[in-house]
């Protein structure tokens, strides 16, 4: 919380190669902040924070309109084709303790892609690699957003037929962070409506949560 009439949400995109998590960064700060692109190699070598300007007609407090800012940290992904785990893993630590060591974290993005299926040792990895980074308590701190849901629907799918669909792997890791996810097309960026509506979802996560944010300096060894 910055003031009375402004207030600041910070997170963190995590996610596997080419799942779209820069894309997504740079749809909930509407900017070009990270480099996002088709690559057949990891392209996000090291964190790095984006800054959304100030947003308006989403939030108010008080009777009174406020402003939200965004915060985004982008990250290495996991698994990555050149970092280890290891390095992917302190090099996420060390970018969570400098940006949001002193504030705390409202929520970690598991990018997962809408289009491709979830597999059980992906998942368990993947959550295993989660808990390292944010503790015994990620599942209250973790949403999952579904990128290239655009191509789900082009498949013929609605978010609801796709729930029905959806693999056990996946439906027992939304359970797990009580069903907190969120659809997100890809194609031809995002528009100013469809951001507000992430956002204010966003938004409904933290409130269920009382606000609440994890504090990541003592992970940060």
């Amino acid at each position: 919380m910055a003031d009375s009439n402004e207030m600041t949400i910070n997170l963190v995109v995590l996610g596997k190669t080419q799942a779209g998590k820069s894309a997504a960064g740079n749809s909930l700060l509407g900017s070009s902040d990270f480099e996002s692109r088709l690559s057949p190699s990891s392209v996000t070598l090291c964190c790095r924070l984006g800054r959304s300007g100030r947003i308006l007609g989403l939030i108010r407090r008080n009777g009174c309109e406020s402003a939200l800012r965004v915060r985004v940290l982008d990250t290495p992904s996991y698994p990555h084709s050149s970092l280890s785990r290891e390095q992917v893993r302190d090099t996420v630590r060390a970018g969570l303790a400098h940006h949001f060591g002193e504030e705390g974290l409202h929520l970690a993005l598991l990018v997962l892609r809408a289009d491709l299926p979830l597999c059980p040792d992906e998942s368990d990895d993947t959550v295993q690699f989660i808990q390292e980074l944010l503790g015994p308590t990620w599942k209250d701190f973790t949403a999952v957003l579904l990128t290239h849901a655009d191509k789900a629907a082009e498949a013929g799918y609605s978010e609801e037929t796709y729930m029905h669909s959806a693999s056990s792997t996946l439906l027992s890791l939304l359970s797990s962070v009580e069903h907190k996810y969120i659809f997100l097309d890809n194609h031809n960026g995002i528009i100013k409506e469809e951001r507000n509506t992430v956002l204010k979802k966003l938004l409904n996560f933290i409130q269920q949560n009382n606000y609440h944010m994890l504090l990541l300096k003592h992970r940060k060894e």
